[in-house]
């Protein structure tokens, strides 16, 4: 379980940009990110309630995804689903709720939910969206677009760094939208 890619934009757009690390600040996210703070920053969310919690300090994609996606002719790369932390090798959207991830030797992320897809990614390519969305054999929707997280310890993440999973306490409780 590894990084593959980390990913970072200070202002509001769809897609981050890929840099060569990212550095995590306990309590808020991404530094120089504008999703980065103490408070909700997604901007439709900050129109309903401006001093809700911001529970998508962080956002992970796995790179399977990714490959998932090229099937269906799409070509994403990391970070343009605006995801700061791309992944391979760990079943995200299948963890549950309060899991920690240690990405590298210092940085710790909290998984909260799952991140709803938007329309904006039909703005990519056309049908991206839907794409990210599927059923389940009960026909229940499975949103594929990552997960969302709090950065619980501060750290430098990299590419390469190694992805270490800490299964919270207690009955598992699934991820949800956030």
């Amino acid at each position: 379980m590894e990084v593959t890619a980390v990913s970072s934009r200070p202002d509001h757009n769809v897609s981050k940009h890929p840099t060569d690390a990212i550095r995590l600040l306990t309590g808020l996210g991404v530094e120089g990110d504008a999703h980065c703070g103490e408070t909700v920053k997604h901007r439709s969310r900050v129109a309903k309630n401006p001093d809700q919690p911001n529970l998508r300090q962080v956002h992970l994609i796995h790179s399977e995804l990714h490959e998932e996606l090229a099937t269906g002719g799409f070509t994403v790369g990391p970070g343009q689903m605006g995801e700061n932390v791309t992944t391979r090798g760990i079943d995200l959207l299948g963890l549950p709720r309060g899991t920690r991830l240690r990405l590298g030797s210092e940085a710790v992320v909290e998984l909260t939910g799952l991140r709803n897809p938007c329309s904006q990614l039909d703005g990519l390519q056309k049908g991206l969206m839907a794409a990210t969305l599927g059923r389940d054999s009960e026909g229940n929707l499975v949103r594929k677009a990552g997960v969302m997280g709090v950065v619980i310890s501060g750290g430098t993440v990299r590419p390469g760094d190694a992805i270490e999973v800490d299964l919270p306490a207690g009955r598992p409780r699934p991820l949800e939208r956030v």
